[in-house]
């Protein structure tokens, strides 16, 4: 389906304000994947003629917006908490492990947490990394070309860019999947790092047996990495029936039997904010449809 006018000037607008929290256009234009720094000027200037929908779709995806607009984010429990913590840890430069559940809402209030402010970088980190992905990851999230670079050289140029910022901030995500190997790393980012930058990082409980685990067989790095953290974790409050109440009122279902189906099927499911979504969806489409209400009744009795 191809894209509206004004679904392109959303994205347009977001991009602007991703450009201004670099201290220059290239360098933003190089924080994203597949996006020159040419299509940059021409998506800001308004030269769309040339600009595929895809790239439309790609930079709509990595700055963390869509062309549906319809969703809401709400402040819950988790998400002031984790607000309260990035913001702590920006101020004073300190670092921190975020502990929370599948489903609390982690990677939304990091992205969202990182589009409002500047100097903060988000990295989603996988179990499939190398040690070169790992840091040309976090070169490029701060806007550095990484070719022609070695590992350690690039690592020194993110350590010199870092340390001139005024209140950096890097956000890692699914922190608990990376190997060993480049788990590592984080020693050597945090000792050359100390006090001139915060890092946060986020993760399900996992990270707590593993750091368990690693402590007690004395394993290389762990009792490094549990001292920078203080020695404990920072564990977010569970999501309960009121933020899924609020959830539902902020994105349209306000009726109190539908709310009470959603957060039925909420606490089923851990009150896994992934699972409200789509039972929100399912609630609004039930009632702005009434055949497919009978349809879904019809199909319920017959089972």
């Amino acid at each position: 389906m191809k894209l509206t006018k004004n679904e392109k000037g959303q994205i347009q607008e977001c991009l602007r304000q991703y450009v201004g929290k670099y201290p220059s256009q290239n360098k933003a234009a190089q924080s994203l994947t597949g996006t020159s720094s040419a299509t940059v000027s021409s998506i800001l200037q308004g030269k769309w003629e040339n600009i595929s929908d895809d790239m439309w779709r790609n930079l709509a995806s990595q700055l963390g917006t869509t062309t549906a607009t319809d969703w809401q984010v709400v402040e819950t429990k988790a998400f002031q908490e984790m607000t309260l913590v990035m913001k702590d840890a920006q101020a004073v430069k300190n670092v921190t492990w975020i502990v929370g559940e599948a489903g609390c809402g982690k990677t939304t209030t990091a992205k969202l947490y990182a589009s409002e402010h500047g100097e903060v970088f988000y990295i989603l980190c996988s179990e499939d990394m190398k040690k070169s992905d790992f840091i040309r990851e976090i070169a490029r999230r701060i806007g550095q070309r990484t070719e022609g670079y070695s590992i350690r050289e690039l690592l020194d140029r993110i350590i010199d860019d870092l340390i001139q910022m005024q209140a950096p901030l890097l956000l890692f995500d699914e922190a608990d999947k990376l190997p060993e190997r480049v788990f590592h790393y984080f020693i050597d980012l945090y000792n050359r790092l100390e006090d001139k930058c915060g890092i946060v990082f986020l993760s399900t409980s996992y990270i707590k047996r593993r750091m368990t685990m690693g402590l007690r067989y004395n394993k290389c790095g762990y009792n490094e990495i549990h001292s920078r953290i203080g020695r404990k974790f920072y564990e977010l409050e569970p999501t309960a029936p009121h933020d899924i109440y609020a959830v539902c009122m902020a994105n349209g279902v306000t009726d109190k039997s539908r709310i009470s189906e959603v957060v039925k099927d909420a606490e089923a499911y851990d009150f896994d904010l992934r699972c409200v979504k789509k039972s929100i969806h399912r609630a609004k489409l039930i009632a702005a449809q009434p055949a497919f209400k009978q349809h879904s009744n019809n199909s319920q009795t017959s089972k």
